[in-house]
């Protein structure tokens, strides 16, 4: 998959770009290997002791609804069930969303992200857009 991601940044970015994407890739994955980030909704972590706060780090993403997924939806609605088509881009964007705090703390030099808040709102003229916003607190714990 690596080879193909690079490709396609080769194709649009160029060369070096593409070279820089790879040891950034590289060089990230292995510290976030070593250094995985806590993340917890409640205050304090429990057998941790918070030694630092770094401050409050927040991440969001906005993915607009496909009309195939509003047709196959309101499908669902009338006959039951769930929406997988949904449920599969609420999941994408808080990941997303996860992401930018975990990468955020990070930069900040925290090791973990306490009380976290995940919330989800519906935008635009009919709720055509789905949106995702995660806040906590980025600290140091020992």
């Amino acid at each position: 998959m690596m080879n193909e991601i690079l490709v396609v940044v080769f194709i649009s970015c160029g060369f070096l770009e593409a070279i820089g994407l790879l040891v950034k890739t590289r060089i990230v994955g292995s510290i976030y290997k070593e250094n995985k980030m806590i993340q917890s909704t409640t205050p304090n972590i429990d057998g941790k002791s918070i030694s630092n706060y770094h401050g409050v780090v927040t991440g969001e993403a906005i993915l607009g609804a496909n009309i195939f997924k509003d047709l196959f939806a309101s499908v669902r609605d009338i006959v039951g069930g769930r929406s997988a088509a949904y449920e599969k881009e609420l999941q994408r964007a808080r990941e997303i969303a996860f992401e930018e705090i975990t990468q955020q703390a990070r930069e900040r030099g925290a090791n973990a992200v306490v009380g976290i808040d995940i919330d989800y709102e519906t935008l635009g003229a009919n709720g055509g857009m789905m949106m995702v916003t995660v806040s906590g607190t980025a600290v140091s714990v020992r």
